[in-house]
């Protein structure tokens, strides 16, 4: 990898949640954690703000609490465990003492919390921010860019739906979609089964790509990280069985060699997705996408061959959208590889980053200094 020009300090702000490690909690943590690794390698001095337990975390003063569940099954994505929301305050008050007494150690903020503090660090600490939108909008975060306008801070978001969702509130954003480690990534030779994978949440819907399954009789395989354990109780374990199985939070050499031995990925959102990196990741493996297409989902199948949208939540044309991509996959073998090859050009951190690194290093410069970068696509 060539080697950044100038030279940046990078604090990467990352969701306090879960730790950035694998097997990855989800998306967002696995975003980052490529981030983390892709400013280093290109040279940058990274010092990383996370949950306790993080990899990359090589300076305590910059851990964050992570929620401590008495229970497994009360541990949530939505929820936190008493006493959690003060923890977190109070350690993001001490970090902003800590920015501003030491605010000569960083040129940027890249940040990609949820928690509204870091937004306002521009303001209060005098340090550029670059805040990357990976949710739809959320009141407290509106209330901080609102805070923070006329500060050297930028907003950038995952794809255009997330970006006008944000508009529509007053945020203006540019967009640089999410990119995935292609190196990591790599062809699989496909398979019989079908495949879904992502957080285990209401939202993502997992149990709808079993009964897509179940409509054509495929065999399904479900992987990734239970976040409601309500849910995968009421919705997902009733309905695997023989041609149905649940595998776990799978480390991604192992994600990476199941998605690539499938025949078709299925991707079920059913609320406003901002990017769904899992489409990135099968298309990368060569495995085509059956996807409901709600928010930032057609996006990321634009341009690439072996995919196909069907509306959110009609499951039969979702079976039968799956089905039609597994059979051309079978009669026409060459097409995991034009799969791939278009997911490389569009996906790949390398194209993605690069524009992100440009706007990380226009945003520290001094105001005086800074005009609207142009970017590469």
């Amino acid at each position: 990898m060539t080697r950044a020009l100038n030279r940046l300090r990078v604090l990467v702000v990352a969701p306090s949640r879960y730790p950035l490690r694998q097997p990855h909690a989800g998306g967002l943590e696995a975003t980052v954690w490529d981030r983390v690794r892709w400013l280093r390698d290109r040279g940058h001095e990274v010092t990383l703000c996370a949950a306790e337990g993080s990899d990359f975390l090589e300076d305590s003063a910059y851990a964050l609490p992570a929620p401590a569940w008495s229970r497994v099954e009360d541990a949530s994505d939505t929820g936190y465990p008493e006493g959690y929301a003060a923890a977190t305050e109070a350690a993001h008050a001490a970090l902003l003492e800590r920015l501003r007494d030491e605010r000569h150690r960083f040129d940027v903020i890249d940040n990609h919390s949820l928690h509204p503090a870091p937004i306002r660090w521009s303001r209060e600490a005098g340090i550029p921010v670059v805040t990357t939108l990976h949710t739809p909008p959320l009141e407290p975060l509106l209330e901080a860019a609102a805070y923070a306008r006329g500060s050297a801070h930028r907003f950038v978001a995952v794809s255009q739906a997330t970006a006008r969702a944000w508009s529509v509130e007053g945020v203006d954003a540019f967009v640089f979609p999410n990119g995935i480690d292609t190196d990591r990534w790599t062809r699989g030779p496909g398979g019989s089964r079908w495949v879904w994978s992502g957080r285990i949440v209401p939202e993502k819907a997992p149990h709808l790509a079993i009964e897509a399954a179940r409509v054509v009789d495929a065999e399904i395989v479900v992987a990734g990280r239970i976040g409601d354990v309500d849910y995968f109780q009421q919705e997902v374990a009733p309905r695997l069985g023989d041609r149905a199985r649940y595998v776990g939070a799978l480390h991604q050499r192992d994600l990476c060699r199941l998605v690539g031995a499938s025949a078709v990925a299925l991707v079920t959102p059913m609320w406003e997705e901002p990017f769904g990196l899992v489409i990135a990741e099968a298309l990368t493996t060569g495995t085509p996408v059956a996807a409901f297409d709600i928010g930032g989902v057609s996006e990321v199948l634009a341009g690439m061959p072996g995919t196909a949208a069907v509306m959110p939540g009609d499951v039969t044309a979702l079976a039968h959208a799956a089905r039609d991509l597994a059979a051309q996959g079978q009669r026409e073998p060459l097409t995991r590889v034009w799969t791939r090859r278009a997911a490389v050009r569009e996906h790949a951190l390398s194209r993605r980053y690069r524009d992100v690194e440009r706007v990380l290093a226009h945003t520290a410069q001094p105001a005086a200094e800074r005009r609207v970068p142009a970017v590469s696509w």
